[in-house]
């Protein structure tokens, strides 16, 4: 049975898209007063989140599992799409941390002067991004949403960002304290860290929607075959397909040998297939083309992949 969760999504994704606007006018706001071009930038990295929410509501939109006329399949693949598109904001800031870093050691800048009350403004910003990412990560994870789980990795990327800025910007307050001019290096230091932390989350985003893009295999045909084999009235299966994401949405193909005489008993046959498949690895879509005990063919079983 697949179920439509994309109502859910919408809620969550709407009640991410306000804390994450939030977070980047505070961000902001602070950056501009206290002359901190890290925590301004850090700001820019707080738009891609906002940008990433409303990309997810666009995604979502169309992204409804159940098949039409014009998309038979579903239209799950809209919300894989919309997670690589994640991935791409993820690759931009990244970009930027690191270009930024590079002309903060080029060409200096304006020293910054931070206070106790911008720093308390800012562990209010992480605890807000904290709650998003958790709250993101465990809704997409219990109901199965490739967007949420994607956007709580970006999201936990600014909450390492916006540690790394704190703890540039309290070493500088020290620095300003002990009169340590050196200390004001401290952003573009831990500007490289953040940078790499946010490669590896926008490779984790694609790592886990580029199969469903592809058509990937979803489930290792000899798991297939050994489920279908304990049938009763199985001869023997082959020629096994499946794509799609195991949890989210998998169709399944093959060619099934029975032993029957009948159309009816055929059916029943395959029945208990079909019933066995989803009982594992639902929600699956199986397609099973029957053949009679008589089949002859070079190889009916699927041969034991070798590694």
């Amino acid at each position: 049975m697949i179920q439509d969760n994309r109502a859910k999504v919408r809620q969550v994704l709407l009640i991410t898209l306000i804390l994450n606007l939030l977070v980047m006018g505070l961000k902001a706001g602070v950056g501009i007063r206290i002359g901190s071009l890290s925590l301004q930038a850090d700001a820019l990295h707080s738009v891609t989140d906002s940008a990433n929410n409303i990309l997810g509501l666009i995604a979502n939109r169309f992204s409804s599992p159940k098949p039409d006329r014009e998309h038979p399949y579903g239209h799950q693949k809209f919300e894989a799409v919309g997670a690589l598109g994640i991935a791409a904001f993820l690759a931009i800031a990244c970009f930027e941390i690191v270009q930024g870093a590079i002309e903060r050691i080029w060409k200096g800048g304006t020293p910054v002067e931070v206070s106790g009350p911008e720093l308390w403004i800012i562990l209010i910003v992480l605890g807000i991004n904290i709650f998003v990412a958790y709250y993101e990560r465990r809704v997409g994870k219990r109901i199965g949403s490739p967007i949420l789980i994607a956007d709580a990795y970006h999201t936990m990327s600014d909450i390492w960002i916006t540690i790394t800025v704190m703890v540039g910007l309290i070493g500088i307050w020290l620095g300003n304290i002990w009169n340590l001019s050196q200390l004001q290096w401290l952003d573009v230091i831990l500007a490289f860290p953040v940078a790499i932390l946010v490669f590896v989350s926008g490779k984790e985003v694609i790592k886990e929607n580029l199969p469903w893009l592809v058509d990937e295999m979803a489930i290792p045909p000899e798991k297939i075959h050994k489920i279908v084999m304990q049938v009763p009235g199985v001869i023997n299966c082959h020629d096994i397909a499946s794509r799609g994401v195991v949890g989210r949405q998998v169709f399944m193909e093959m060619h099934l040998i029975v032993e029957a005489d009948d159309v009816d008993t055929a059916h029943q046959i395959t029945e208990e297939v079909e019933r066995r498949l989803e009982q594992q690895f639902s929600p699956v879509r199986i397609i099973i083309h029957v053949e009679p005990p008589d089949y002859q063919a070079e190889t009916i079983s699927y041969e034991t992949h070798q590694t």
